[in-house]
C-alpha cells in the first residue's frame, strides 16, 4: 500500500513538471490544475507518512513488525 501511494503521489508531480515545461502555468486553468495536483500529491504522501508512523509506533510497542 505504501509503494502504491508513493507511485500515485509522484504522478501528479510529473504532471506539474509537464505543465510548467509546456508554459500552461500562466493560464488560470494551468494554475488550478497545478493546485489540484499538488493537493492530490500531498494527500497521498500524507498517507505514506501516517502509515510509516503507525508502523513505527506499533513496532516500538510490540517489538515486532505489524502485518
Amino acid at each position: 500500500m505504501i509503494l502504491l501511494s508513493v507511485v500515485l503521489g509522484i504522478i501528479p508531480l510529473l504532471g506539474i513538471v509537464w505543465t510548467v515545461a509546456s508554459g500552461a502555468l500562466d493560464t488560470v486553468g494551468g494554475l488550478f490544475m497545478t493546485l489540484i495536483m499538488l493537493a492530490l500529491s500531498g494527500i497521498l504522501f500524507l498517507n505514506v507518512f501516517l502509515d510509516f508512523r503507525k508502523r513505527r509506533q506499533a513496532q516500538a510497542i510490540t517489538g515486532r513488525k505489524p502485518n
